[in-house]
């Protein structure tokens, strides 16, 4: 397995991790059996960096994470998440939390669900824009002293927002959704993290499954699945993108690969400091998207897809107005 260092604090962790999301929560069609044998499986072929939040579930993914994960833990990277707080009443209600008290608790939470003593990467998920920065640091840099995290991260923040953190505390990692149709980090963020010796992980690097060129049509999604409420997949957007992506199938044919391991490639290929994290809850495509760090693309092939699918090229934006706001831009 290539490894790749996130930070400068010591965090290495396998070139291509696995989000662990959609296991217990938004994408529909959950099979708790099939999720555990693909976790065991990620490891038996030498994947060490696993990604949960407390949010997903809520609580559950963190719970299954750490069982399938408990005879191995030295072995592997553990990265979880606070933050965002669901209404236990109604969970796609949310809001953000970033108070130093609410990072204690929901650091003991999150060890007490995964059954570990320390946690290896500790996010943010999403900035609170009531509480400074500094003070949401502040105590997830406590928690480092104390031994009960091992490395710091953010999730979904601005260059300048990963500055003033760093200052308080090292990042080892910066969380963003980033892939062939989410180029938006290449603005400031990408480079503020190249500047500041920070790792980079890409969550959602397939596009939420749109570039494996499997989804053709709206109606395929499963009642719960939360793409149905997402703009990219409604619409006149829908049929946009599947014309982006049939030129990526279009590139992959001609490689001899698939096109998800045509779009995971062209993400690693943006930098050693990166280290993607595609969500799958099946063993067949974990094996595909291994498959991955074998493909070399050269400079003709990657200035090919720029060219096919430039920044902004995907159609509508890659959040309900909702969600976005969550976002710190």
């Amino acid at each position: 397995m290539q490894m790749r260092q996130l930070g400068t604090q010591g965090l290495t962790v396998s070139a291509l991790g696995l989000g662990c999301m959609g296991m217990s929560d938004f994408y529909g069609g959950r099979d708790e059996a099939e999720s555990a044998a693909t976790i065991r499986r990620a490891v038996e072929r030498g994947v060490t960096f696993f990604d949960t939040a407390d949010m997903y579930g809520p609580h559950t993914n963190e719970r299954l994470v750490g069982q399938c994960l408990a005879d191995v833990r030295d072995q592997v990277v553990i990265a979880t998440k606070f933050g965002i707080v669901r209404d236990p009443n109604d969970p796609t209600v949310r809001g953000v939390c970033g108070r130093p008290e609410y990072v204690r608790s929901a650091c003991e939470g999150s060890l007490r669900r995964l059954g570990v003593e320390v946690i290896d990467l500790y996010y943010q998920h999403r900035k609170d824009p009531q509480v400074p920065i500094e003070e949401t640091v502040g105590a997830m840099a406590d928690l480092v002293k104390a031994g009960k995290v091992r490395f710091l991260g953010l999730s979904e923040v601005s260059a300048d927002t990963l500055r003033r953190a760093h200052a308080v505390h090292p990042i080892s990692a910066v969380q963003s959704e980033y892939s062939l149709w989410t180029r938006d980090p290449e603005e400031t963020l990408l480079p503020a993290c190249a500047d500041l010796g920070v790792g980079f992980v890409p969550y959602s690097p397939l596009g939420r499954g749109f570039l494996t060129g499997q989804i053709k049509r709206f109606e395929d999604f499963e009642p719960d699945d939360y793409r149905r409420n997402s703009p990219r997949f409604q619409g006149d957007n829908f049929q946009k993108n599947l014309d982006l992506v049939a030129h990526i199938e279009a590139l992959a044919g001609a490689r001899g690969c698939t096109p998800a391991q045509l779009a995971l490639a062209w993400v690693l290929a943006q930098g050693s400091h990166l280290a993607p994290i595609p969500g799958t809850k099946r063993r067949n495509r974990l094996e595909e998207n291994l498959g991955a760090l074998d493909l070399a693309l050269a400079p003709a092939d990657l200035a090919e897809i720029d060219r096919l699918f430039p920044p902004g090229a995907a159609a509508g934006p890659r959040y309900p107005a909702a969600m976005m706001g969550l976002v710190n831009q």
